[in-house]
């Protein structure tokens, strides 16, 4: 078992990993819109799914995996009436390759993000 860590991507928050890579399976922690510098992205719920997609790149990469080695995605929105937006920037990223993936509506993120997404996804 391997942690992982990047610069690229928001430091962990609490005691936990940016993500483990165990035998050739990497589990991402979740992640939210914050910059790799701490910093909380403002804006919609696109511009916020944006910031975390640059972030689980970043931390996929770190791994030794990639969007294209994503099996199963599992999304966390504020606000169920802002799927269709958030639909629409996942499209852009799982266009070609479409992992599993369930998406639950919650009451509140950490730092009151509007989404977050962790993945599992093959090392390569």
């Amino acid at each position: 078992m391997e942690s992982v860590h990047t610069s690229n991507a928001p430091a962990a928050i609490g005691p936990y990993s940016q993500g483990i890579v165990v035998n050739n399976l990497f589990f991402s922690s979740g992640q939210i819109p914050l910059t790799p510098e701490g910093t909380m992205v403002e804006g919609d719920i696109k511009a916020q799914t944006h910031q975390v997609f640059k972030n689980l790149k970043a931390v996929l990469d770190a791994a030794g995996a990639s969007l294209e080695t994503v099996v199963k995605a599992t999304v966390f929105i504020k606000n169920m009436d802002e799927f269709a937006q958030l639909n629409e920037v996942y499209g852009e990223y799982f266009n070609v390759h479409k992992p599993a993936r369930s998406t639950v509506e919650v009451a509140r993120l950490p730092k009151d993000a509007l989404v977050e997404i962790e993945v599992i996804a093959l090392v390569k």
